[in-house]
């Protein structure tokens, strides 16, 4: 092999990667095509009274699936020979062929083997051209019929659905990113809409209003729920008269469920105020049940109130639509509380996109859950979109804007620092720093000098002290110096101990005014010996040899008694010259201090050390 050998991995050309999109389209029609076949197939041969053949049950099967998509269809057998529309969808078969559309879109994105994908946009039109060429040909095929589609109802359902379904696909697999909106949709939205959607808290807001929608369905369908279990003996016999074999029972069961979201969706709409219609001449409102109440027999109908003025228990359902005014105001202040502080402009605008955005959303679902179901009287079922979505609209703006702003004032009161503490006249602050320095003395004062000074501004700078003596008092630095031989001997005993040889060390130094100079005691083996005198400044520091423990006695002028007792330091003894011969002897214990081992013996220090 070469460098220039040809690679054995397969390149993936871009015809070859929109190719796999299109094929990706199309099994997911022909699966979801396959699933409704199938179960039309069960019924039909279960069933006791096969009005046509297997022809026929195909054909039921593909206007099904052409029904899941929100086509048309036009009932050719009816009484009077007049072909009749049935644009009722179940909403619950439109969740398969969303699912199956997002599902290819979001797989044909997905590198395989390491080869690359195509473009987002690629990949949207080729899974959305593959399974409309599937469209095409059922629809072709269920036009041969008893339910054919109606084929301007077809030509904009199936493009709008399946054309959604494979850009949320699309939008999942690149992981959901904001980023600025499409070009066809920028050419669709009026200026003022691309910018609320082009906001920084556009997600939050979709929440909310998601929220909103979620609890108006949710009411909706606990109200239906309600009144299927007080009609429950009328829903009982609904069920029972329809049809007398378990296959027709189980297949009236099955439309019931699939119709139980569109149930759910006519609730919230009686909720919200404008109700829904049965017929032409039949409305069905929480103030009053007017027009013809005479429904056909089905169990979902049984929950429809009696004609006449409603009752104050029809006029409780207006909870729902205020919680979810209540639910919707509390999301839209959730994420703006996340996102750090909250702006009163972007409070009131967050809560009113929410509430457009949820009234929007309900309009959708009302002008779905609804449609003909026949001529005449039955031309008209279900909710009225625009009525549906004008009063969510309503109820939303008016609850939700006041929910967000009542939460933002207790957010941004919660939030708020606490005043300060106002301090009483003359009364000195607890972190002042005369009060800091003055607490401080205290506590060195009764430590007996065992903590250090605090540092003042006039201080001199540790690196440049070096000649002056490092063992200075501090109660000296402080301006107190010490009055009696007492605190010189406790300031000899804080300070450390003195070596046999008369070396400088750690031992006790005492620093008193004098006229000339400092004066040290030496140590024992200095040239005064232990009772040698000193200068004229000099001061002798005793360690209690002579019986008075280095204080004055009781009687003199200058008692000043200690706060504290000298506390004795033990500093390292240095190490001693080996012991050889007559010279080693008994020598005193290092570091012992008054009133442990032997007495020390007066220490004084010359100019020389």
């Amino acid at each position: 092999m070469t460098d220039r050998s040809l690679s054995l991995v397969p390149v993936r050309t871009r015809t070859a990667a929109l190719s796999d999109c299109v094929l990706r389209g199309a099994v997911a029609a022909g699966f979801g095509l396959s699933v409704l076949t199938v179960l039309v197939m069960l019924l039909w041969i279960s069933s006791p009274y096969p009005d046509s053949g297997l022809g026929g049950a195909l054909h039921v099967a593909a206007a099904l699936w052409l029904l899941a998509h929100g086509t048309e269809l036009t009932r050719q057998d009816t009484l009077s020979g007049v072909p009749a529309p049935l644009g009722v969808v179940p909403i619950l078969l439109v969740v398969l062929p969303v699912w199956l559309v997002q599902r290819a879109a979001h797989d044909a994105l997905d590198p395989a083997n390491g080869r690359p994908g195509p473009s987002s946009r690629g990949a949207l039109c080729a899974v959305t051209g593959g399974y409309l060429l599937v469209a095409v040909a059922v629809a072709l095929y269920a036009a041969g019929g008893t339910l054919p589609a109606e084929p301007l109802s077809a030509l904009w359902h199936l493009p709008l659905v399946v054309g959604a379904a494979a850009a949320a696909g699309v939008w999942r697999a690149r992981g959901c990113p904001g980023g600025p909106l499409p070009r066809p949709v920028r050419w669709i939205l009026p200026k003022g809409a691309r910018a609320a959607l082009a906001r920084p808290g556009m997600p939050d807001t979709l929440r909310a209003a998601a929220a909103g929608v979620m609890v108006l369905t949710g009411g909706g369908a606990l109200l239906v729920g309600g009144a299927l279990v007080w009609h429950a003996g009328a829903a009982q016999q609904s069920f029972l008269q329809l049809t007398g074999a378990w296959s027709g029972r189980f297949t009236v069961l099955l439309l019931a469920v699939s119709l139980v979201p569109n149930a759910a969706v006519w609730g919230a709409s009686y909720a919200l105020g404008p109700g829904f219609v049965l017929g032409t001449g039949t409305t069905v409102t929480p103030l009053a049940v007017t027009g013809n109440t005479v429904l056909p027999h089905f169990p979902l109908l049984t929950a429809v109130p009696g004609e006449g003025r409603g009752s104050p228990l029809g006029w409780a359902v207006a909870a729902v639509p205020l919680a979810a005014g209540v639910v919707l105001g509390w999301f839209v202040v959730r994420g703006g509380e996340k996102a750090g502080p909250i702006p009163l402009g972007g409070t009131v605008l967050s809560a009113v996109s929410a509430a457009v955005g949820c009234a929007a959303a309900m309009t959708g679902l009302a002008a779905l859950a609804g449609g003909p179901l026949g001529t005449g009287s039955l031309a008209s079922f279900g909710p009225v979109w625009w009525r549906t979505g004008a009063a969510a609209l309503v109820w939303t703006v008016g609850t939700g804007l006041m929910v967000a702003l009542v939460r933002r004032w207790r957010v941004l009161r919660r939030n708020r620092p606490a005043a300060p503490v106002p301090q009483a006249a003359g009364e000195p602050e607890w972190h002042d720093s005369g009060a800091r320095v003055a607490r401080w003395a205290a506590l060195r004062a009764a430590s007996a000098g065992l903590k250090a000074r605090i540092p003042q501004p006039g201080d001199q700078p540790a690196d440049q002290a070096g000649d002056q003596p490092s063992n200075q008092s501090g109660d000296q630095a402080d301006g107190c110096a010490a009055a009696d031989p007492g605190d010189a001997d406790a300031a000899a005993n804080n300070d450390g101990a003195r070596g046999e040889d008369g070396e400088d060390g750690d031992g006790p130094a005492v620093v008193q005014p004098g006229p000339d100079r400092t004066d040290r005691a030496d140590g024992p083996d200095g040239p005064d010996g232990p009772d040698g005198p000193g200068d004229s400044g000099s001061t002798e520091v005793q360690d209690g040899t002579d019986g008075t423990d280095g204080t004055s006695s009781p009687g003199s002028d200058n008692d000043v008694p200690a706060a504290v007792p000298a506390v004795p330091v033990t500093a390292p003894a240095p190490p001693a010259p080996p012991e050889t011969g007559a010279e080693a002897g008994p020598r005193a214990e290092p570091g012992a201090g008054p009133g442990i081992g032997s007495a020390w013996p007066p220490m004084s220090y010359t100019d020389g050390d």
